[in-house]
């Protein structure tokens, strides 16, 4: 917890905060201290694990925001209203994504237009939303961390998730980008992503959400990684003394093929 303590009272933005991943690294960020904004379109859920962390006495707070984050107008007021009552952005967590069942010969492109918008452009308004807000206090030391996918480093031989691999592959792009650009800005801000296999949350039920019994196998198969794991790994990379960048994290489970 020690390196943790430079984050305590700070602010971290979490995107998909009301489930999986995005939800367990929320948790992790207030057991840690931190003021956490968490948004997803649907608040009830955060809303529910904000009181789960009020009453288990973490130190931090849990603040639910309802956003849409396919929609930049959202976004931006979100980050408005984050400046307003809380200054501004420390860590930026680009957590929110997701699959659609599209191959590339028969796709639909409303489900790749989905997949862009939120995986791309969305992780894109929010990094240069944060940065901004990082710039305008002087912070120096924020950090930007997106979550990837070990299908952003190679494109497996399953159609339906060969148009969400791009998008990821476009994670990895920009985190190296965000890199570069952070550094010849002269600042300290550090970019990071963390690249998971398989992890068991609800992310396969929207994937295949005419085919339930196919999404319970995905996670069925061997033992996946759990989202507690995401955000052990999120803590790790925040944890980390300013001089080392951590790049990209590549975890799968044990037992995973590809």
């Amino acid at each position: 917890a020690g390196a943790m303590e430079r984050w305590t009272g700070r602010v971290a933005l979490v995107t998909g905060a009301s489930v999986g991943i995005g939800a367990a690294v929320a948790r992790a960020l207030v057991q840690h201290g931190m003021k956490v904004v968490g948004c997803a379109r649907s608040v009830d859920k955060i809303e529910k694990l904000a009181a789960e962390c009020q009453s288990a006495g973490y130190p931090g707070t849990l603040i639910p925001y309802k956003c849409d984050l396919s929609n930049e107008e959202e976004i931006l007021s979100m980050f408005s209203a984050i400046r307003t009552l809380h200054q501004g952005v420390d860590v930026c967590i680009n957590n929110a994504g997701l699959a659609r069942p599209e191959p590339l010969l028969s796709g639909r492109t409303e489900g790749w237009r989905t997949m862009i918008d939120v995986n791309v452009m969305a992780v894109s308004i929010c990094t240069r939303e944060a940065y901004q807000s990082m710039k305008e206090r002087n912070i120096d030391d924020g950090h930007i961390i997106n979550i990837n996918s070990m299908n952003g480093h190679s494109v497996v031989p399953q159609s339906v998730v060969h148009f969400y691999s791009a998008t990821k592959y476009a994670v990895t792009a920009l985190t190296e980008g965000l890199r570069q650009e952070l550094r010849e800005a002269k600042t300290h801000i550090r970019a990071t992503c963390i690249s998971p296999g398989l992890v068991e949350t609800g992310f396969a039920f929207k994937l295949h959400d005419n085919d339930p019994e196919r999404a319970a196998a995905t996670y069925e198969s061997i033992r996946c990684l759990k989202a507690e794991d995401m955000a052990n790994a999120v803590i790790y990379v925040l944890s980390a003394p300013p001089h080392v960048q951590i790049g990209d994290i590549q975890m799968r489970p044990t037992e995973q093929i590809s």
